[in-house]
């Protein structure tokens, strides 16, 4: 299950860029900051899983 929550991680944060990318370029700026809350939050969720592997270790 850890992997399946790494994976959603990793493409919540890949799908975060995407659309910062294409808000620049289209000068969407709404569509720029939920990219770039995508990619906070994806960040996030990867640090807590990475805490969670720490302790069990």
């Amino acid at each position: 299950m850890a992997l399946d929550d790494k994976v959603g991680n990793k493409v919540e944060e890949t799908g975060g860029q995407v659309k910062e990318t294409v808000g620049k370029a289209t000068g969407d700026e709404d569509l720029q900051a939920e990219g770039k809350g995508d990619q906070a939050s994806g960040n996030l969720k990867q640090a807590g899983e990475k805490i969670k592997d720490a302790f069990k270790s």
